[in-house]
């Protein structure tokens, strides 16, 4: 299911349409329903809001004015597991180990030649 800050790709019409960020997701007045505000990518930046059931968020398809409309998660390449599907969850994300070699270098107390 996407959740807040995951980057969805909008198909429309069973054809990649835009990336967006999902960037909030409230419960609408119709009980089972969810007010979900998209960061649509593009440019201009534009900002979407759509109400969709749990299964439209999870990636089922709708339709928008009769038009197919479908959400897809997307996970970057680098941030999946060993075996092919992301991490359960952003807190169980391990942090990286620092080399030992690691050196921090600040650019502002650099000395002048």
């Amino acid at each position: 299911m996407a959740t807040i800050h995951d980057l969805v790709l909008v198909h429309i019409d069973h054809k990649p349409g835009f990336y967006a960020r999902v960037e909030e997701i409230t419960p609408d007045v119709k009980p089972g329903w969810w007010q979900v505000k998209l960061l649509v990518l593009s440019f201009p930046l534009q900002v979407f809001t759509w109400i969709l059931d749990a299964s439209q968020i999870d990636g089922a398809a709708f339709t928008m004015a009769g038009t197919p409309v479908r959400l897809e998660k997307i996970v970057a390449p680098g941030l999946q597991a060993s075996h092919g599907e992301p991490p359960a969850g952003r807190g169980n994300v391990p942090a990286r180990e620092k080399p030992e070699h690691a050196k921090v270098v600040s650019l502002t107390d650099r000395k002048k030649k």
